[in-house]
């Protein structure tokens, strides 16, 4: 399989993230690391995203709605 590097909007759609949420979450070594493919274009691994997002757990229905309570 070859790997493809997703841009910004992407990576925003596949994850619902904020781009801060996003930089501070890497900065923890809690999010894939961008990878710079040029002078002025970065981009994230789809596979390494791709794991990250089937690593975060589910939220039950009851809980998500207790959150949207808060």
């Amino acid at each position: 399989m070859q790997n493809e590097f997703l841009r910004w909007p992407r990576v925003r759609q596949l994850t619902g993230l904020s781009r801060s949420t996003v930089w501070r979450l890497e900065k923890n070594g809690q999010f894939p690391a961008r990878r710079k493919l040029s002078a002025n274009t970065i981009g994230w691994s789809a596979i390494e995203l791709q794991d990250w997002v089937n690593s975060r757990s589910t939220v039950a229905p009851s809980h998500a709605m207790e959150a949207a309570n808060v």
